[in-house]
């Protein structure tokens, strides 16, 4: 199977051929999945080199003009290293963009803390107006991407991943899914956590809801699972630093008492570089971690 990230490169570049308002925006990283579109659209495919800050300022004056800028680097270089431009070059100038990570939270472990971007989804709540995916298998990635540049001049953040799940859902960006039904509780697993949440919840009764896209956050979903439980009970299990959805999951069940627990990559870093399956274990986001959590939790 495929990556995400290739997955992206080979969509990106079929829609510069269909669609002449897209520009794909560069720092070097993938640089070489794109030498066939620069060569087809040598006007639309432009690369900056290492400077990450340039990458998305030019994004910004690039829609200015009335283009749609797909940019693509490593999350890290992407959201946190040009934050201030992500502010004020795109958010404060009011233009659209559609931004495309790779590396996710520790894909890239062996590059050190550099490479790795836990904190990117928390730091653009900072901001308003995005759109958030967050696909959990190539196929939603390509579907995701495809919306994303079709989505009118508004700001979309597609996180990809290595880790994925075995087989795709059903993409319908801004609605979770329902997977799995139950009574005793509610997890919600967000892109490529489903599986590990699956494996983690087999055998008990639990209502495993699923989000490839979390901003905007599908507060009716989540409001009508916990509704049909028999406690109100909510578990949120993100690939990416731990507690990033749950201001949103308050909000929607505001007007009743409830519970929430929040998984994801915790505040410590971890200093050995090690792998990423290495590093999800050690966050408790492996099958085993999140079963003996979801279940302490649920049975308090």
């Amino acid at each position: 199977m495929d990556t995400m990230r290739d997955r992206f490169c080979t969509v990106a570049g079929t829609l510069l051929d269909e669609d002449p308002r897209l520009a794909v925006v560069l720092a070097v990283i993938s640089g070489d999945r794109f030498k066939d579109a620069a060569q087809a659209h040598p006007d639309r495919v432009i690369d900056v080199g290492i400077r990450e800050q340039l990458l998305v300022s030019a994004a910004g004056g690039i829609a200015l003009t009335g283009l749609r800028p797909i940019v693509h680097t490593f999350a890290s270089f992407l959201v946190e290293r040009p934050f201030e431009q992500v502010k004020l070059d795109l958010n404060h100038q009011g233009v659209g963009a559609v931004l495309v990570s790779a590396g996710a939270s520790y894909d890239v472990a062996a590059g050190g803390r550099t490479h790795q971007a836990p904190g990117d989804v928390a730091l653009l709540d900072t901001l308003d107006g995005w759109t958030v995916h967050v696909p959990g298998h190539p196929d939603e990635a390509e579907a995701l991407v495809r919306h994303a540049a079709a989505d009118g001049d508004r700001l979309v953040y597609v996180r990809l991943s290595e880790q994925a799940n075995r087989a795709p859902r059903p993409v319908a960006p801004g609605r979770f899914e329902t997977v799995r039904e139950g009574r005793a509780g509610v997890v919600l697993a967000v892109g490529p956590m489903l599986d590990a949440v699956l494996a983690a919840t087999e055998g008990r009764d639990v209502t495993v809801l699923y989000a490839s896209t979390v901003r905007p956050f599908d507060a009716a979903a989540v409001r009508a699972a916990v509704g049909r439980t028999a406690a109100a009970d909510l578990v949120l299990v993100e690939p990416y630093l731990a507690g990033t959805s749950a201001p949103f999951a308050a909000d929607a069940l505001a007007d009743r008492p409830h519970r929430v627990l929040a998984l994801g990559t915790r505040r410590e870093e971890l200093r050995r570089y090690g792998s990423a399956q290495e590093h999800i274990a050690a966050h408790g986001l492996d099958p085993a971690g999140l079963r003996a959590r979801i279940d302490g939790f649920l049975h308090a």
